[in-house]
């Protein structure tokens, strides 16, 4: 693979990241609860950050920093539905829905460093693909927490 078919890959990636961004922007707009609209805003936010990286990584693949994995995912994002958007929407199926994008982020981004060449990249998208299993976790761990409260 070329240096111009990385800096491809790289152009992609980071389109996902601003499609994320913009479906957050957007959906922080239609929601009506605060909690939820706040959820997409930091989402949002969160996406121009890893089109930055991106950006940085293109530039320079040997800057992909590695990533630790987690020791265990629990796949909850894989148990749920992805829910509508509508402006309805609950806290929990805001959670929903962005560990459901994080756990197709992921999938993406493995399924890219499956097909990488060099050793530059599959490095750089097994990174990335750990970077949003570990968003993915982070946002089902809100999941459990909003989703799921103990009841004393």
């Amino acid at each position: 693979m070329t240096a111009t078919d990385i800096k491809k890959l790289f152009d992609f990636a980071i389109q996902q990241e601003f499609d994320a961004y913009d479906f957050y922007k957007s959906a922080a707009v239609k929601v009506d609860n605060r909690a939820v609209k706040k959820i997409f805003e930091e989402l949002a936010g969160e996406e121009l950050g890893h089109a930055n990286l991106l950006e940085h990584y293109k530039i320079d693949s040997t800057l992909v920093g590695k990533f630790n994995a987690l020791d265990v995912d629990y796949m909850i994002a894989e148990t749920q539905e992805m829910p509508a958007l509508s402006l309805a929407l609950k806290p929990a199926e805001a959670i929903a829905i962005a560990m459901k994008r994080e756990q197709l982020a992921a999938e993406l981004y493995k399924a890219m460093s499956a097909s990488a060449v060099s050793q530059i990249e599959k490095q750089a998208f097994e990174s990335l693909m750990v970077m949003e299993q570990n968003h993915k976790h982070r946002l089902e761990n809100a999941f459990v927490d909003i989703g799921y409260p103990e009841v004393f």
